[in-house]
């Protein structure tokens, strides 16, 4: 079997300009970079007459042993086509950091990837470089202004916007700056995000448009003065800056499927550290070039999909029309407490008791209001008696459930899913609503999201995290929603505690704004905004030939 740089590698794609033309596109509308990749101009497309279907992609919480879920988004997208649908799939781009740390690349899997594969994967567009730049910027004139005189009076202990790297490097998280006397600055700690958490990358995948873009950019707080008030990027008059960094990454990618289907791919924060979904921008546009367009949002549906549902759907003025819960029979017997070397061999006890996990979403999903189809992401490990009891337990909660062979099959693996999404947002119209209303207290939201979506007892906070959202409540700086940052192993804050636990709470270490992309980070658990690399990273199985063909990607 080949691996997926080399199926990738030998796929026979088509000029983008010739993709581009499949949905109504003409040169003008699209701006080239190279033959298979290029930017769709804005200005001739109304973004507000989104007349096509809306398919959110989420998961069961995730496992070592995988679940599929890109691949399951890009086959589902080929096979809407194969059977007559104008489909375009709406994905995240990859960061840099797992591509060369433990995931490696990040575009789908064997028969059902985006390509060019190499490209996605390393550099793409330039939008990570944009966003990192922009950041930095902020950060440079913050410094400057404190070294030039500080009439703003920021306190120089209370800066809390960070650099960023869109590589995992440990030994940036914490960092002192100023060093080498007073031509240099004045000495203070710092540190380094990666990229993707930074709150540039989440206001290009909230903004409108580039007004809208450079309006939010002026909203980040991004210190406290003296006196303990809020100062914003705006207060340093370099929003415009900025956003001038941004004007080309604001327009969302446009490549391919391995079978031409057309993918947008653009913005790409983490789930378990911010929002974990694409930008409106490329999901409002898909929606008005194609009749269904299907997305994805990270890790699991307690993480990714809530915050597509909560957050992004709010911002996007967004209706999904069906969530599609993807599984493996693997993970789910890992849920059920079997080790690795276990998870091939047919174990139905297992399998009953991690089913709860999938249990959970589902009942999750129903609480949205909105439709659900169970996808099986098939394994060849498989037994026809474990297939045959997820199949009867999605019965006895209601849900159509389809046998998903994408990997090894590409679009023609995913008809029956694509019927049966047909069939379910054809026959079943979604009533969506939000779980909590933004202008509730931050404590209000932050337990409905943990009662209602992990199911926990209660939350707990940290003397620190009380102190925080006192101050959010005094700067009126808390009538938004709730983005959680937590482990996105478990529905829990405790990765151990896997399949669905029950009688835990949730304790909250520390609440921050992010006023510019419009929502509150709620940190629970240990989870690092600077990832580092582990001992073997997947960096040193790639190369590169004299030919300049990329080996061990993926």
């Amino acid at each position: 079997m080949k691996s997926d740089i080399e199926i990738a590698q030998s796929a026979k794609m088509l000029p983008i300009v010739e993709i581009a033309k499949s949905l109504g596109l003409n040169e003008d509308d699209i701006e080239l970079y190279g033959k298979y990749k290029c930017k769709i101009n804005l200005n001739d497309l109304d973004l507000n007459d989104s007349k096509g279907k809306l398919v959110l992609v989420t998961a069961i919480n995730p496992t070592p042993a995988g679940e599929g879920k890109s691949t399951v988004t890009v086959g589902l997208g080929q096979a809407f086509n194969k059977i007559g649908k104008k489909s375009i799939i709406a994905l995240r781009e990859p960061s840099l950091g797992p591509v060369f740390g433990i995931k490696g690349g990040a575009a789908g899997g064997g028969y059902s990837q985006v390509v060019p594969m190499e490209d996605i994967n390393l550099h793409f567009t330039g939008d990570m470089h944009a966003i990192t730049s922009a950041n930095n910027l902020l950060c440079a004139s913050i410094d400057n202004h404190i070294h030039q005189g500080n009439e703003l009076k920021i306190d120089s202990r209370r800066i809390i916007f960070k650099r960023v790297l869109d590589m995992n490097d440990r030994a940036l998280r914490q960092v002192v700056v100023g060093m080498g006397g007073k031509i240099n600055g004045f000495l203070r700690e710092d540190g380094f995000m990666i990229t993707v958490a930074s709150e540039i990358m989440a206001i290009l995948c909230m903004a409108r448009d580039l007004n809208d873009l450079k309006e939010r950019m002026g909203k980040i707080l991004i210190a406290y003065d003296l006196s303990g008030n809020p100062i914003f990027a705006k207060d340093l008059k370099i929003e415009g800056a900025m956003a001038l960094l941004m004007k080309d990454a604001i327009k969302p990618n446009l490549v391919q499927t391995l079978e031409n289907t057309p993918a947008i791919i653009h913005g790409g924060p983490f789930a378990n550290i911010a929002h974990g979904c694409n930008s409106i921008i490329a999901t409002k546009t898909a929606l008005t070039l194609s009749d269904i367009t299907i997305t994805e949002a990270g890790f699991g549906a307690d993480l990714g999909a809530e915050k597509f549902l909560d957050i992004k759907c709010k911002y996007g003025d967004l209706n999904p029309n069906c969530v599609v819960i993807v599984a493996t029979i693997r993970a789910l017997k890992h849920h059920g407490g079997l080790g690795k070397e276990q998870l091939t061999i047919p174990n139905i006890e297992a399998l009953s008791k991690g089913i709860k996990n999938l249990e959970k979403q589902i009942e999750n999903i129903k609480i949205y209001g909105i439709p659900v189809v169970v996808a099986i992401n098939k394994f060849i490990s498989d037994s026809d008696e474990e297939i045959n009891f997820i199949k009867e337990f999605c019965k006895s909660m209601d849900v159509e459930v389809s046998e998903t062979e994408v990997w090894e099959k590409g679009g023609d693996g995913g008809i029956d899913l694509a019927k049966k999404i047909l069939k379910v947002v054809e026959s079943t119209p979604s009533s969506f609503e939000r779980i909590y209303n933004e202008n509730e207290t931050i404590k209000n939201k932050i337990l409905k999201i943990a009662k209602t979506i992990y199911g926990a007892d209660d939350v707990k906070y940290t003397s620190t995290a009380i102190k925080q959202i006192l101050e959010l409540e005094k700067f009126n700086l808390d009538k938004l929603p709730i983005c959680i940052a937590k482990t996105q192993y478990s529905l829990s804050d405790n990765p151990m505690l896997l399949g669905r636990p029950e009688g835990f709470d949730i304790t909250v270490k520390d609440v921050r704004v992010s006023n510019g992309a419009g929502f509150l980070v709620v940190s629970t658990g240990d989870i690092m905004t600077m990832p580092g690399l582990p001992k073997n990273p997947a960096a040193n199985r790639m190369d590169i030939k004299d030919n300049g063909e990329i080996i061990g990607l993926f």
